[in-house]
């Protein structure tokens, strides 16, 4: 398992299609893949939760993954909210 505290730097923060497209990238890795904010954990591969959390700009979480792909996994998604 290997986890990584980022901050969120899109625009408009994990809120609509945002989120959406990072369930989408999230949904490409065959690991377990959670999302933390606040104390609330949730399945990063469901954009109910996704949206739950309400992540706006400059906000940080803590990305989880734990499987056979989690380093790349967290890579991709840590570049995905703080790049993009």
């Amino acid at each position: 398992m290997v986890e990584r505290l980022v901050r969120v730097e899109l625009d408009a923060g994990l809120q609509a299609r945002p989120a959406a497209q990072f369930v989408q990238e999230a949904n490409r890795y065959s690991s377990h893949l959670f999302l933390e904010k606040d104390g609330k954990k949730i399945n990063a591969k469901s954009i109910m939760g996704l949206m739950s959390l309400a992540i706006a700009k400059g906000e940080e979480i803590t990305l989880i993954a734990e499987g056979p792909d989690e380093d790349i996994a967290l890579n991709d998604l840590c570049s995905f909210v703080s790049n993009q």
